[in-house]
């Protein structure tokens, strides 16, 4: 069984670019939403990723709709923790499918890193 867990000097979901996302006000509250929007920069990459080693700046005071955490994503999807790895691995396969490619070295990666057997 594959397991989910955030692949380092991916950044992926740190690709903002709202319209890639026009779903946002469905999850996001009205000061999480304008917070999102803020931290968008130029060409939708988020102003606090760090293009040259990819990570981002402000880990550990991200905001909690970067953080993939239980109670994150059954507040804002509606996800019950049993199956948040499940819909994690297939947020991520999807963001970095759209972000790099499905054949990119970061798909392959990420697929490796999650355990991932056909």
């Amino acid at each position: 069984m594959a397991t989910w867990h955030c692949m380092k000097h991916c950044g992926a979901c740190c690709h903002l670019d709202p319209s890639d996302r026009p779903d946002l006000p469905d999850y996001l509250e009205d000061d999480e939403l304008a917070l999102y929007l803020s931290l968008v920069g130029p060409e939708g990459w988020c102003v606090h990723f760090d293009q040259n080693t990819r990570e981002c700046q402000i880990y550990d005071e991200r905001p909690d709709f970067c953080r993939v955490q239980a109670n994150t994503f059954e507040r804002m999807f509606g996800i019950e923790p049993e199956e948040l790895n499940d819909f994690a691995i297939d947020c991520c396969r999807e963001q970095i499918e759209g972000v790099y490619g499905d054949r990119s070295l970061e798909s392959l990666r990420f697929e490796r890193e999650i355990g991932f057997t056909p």
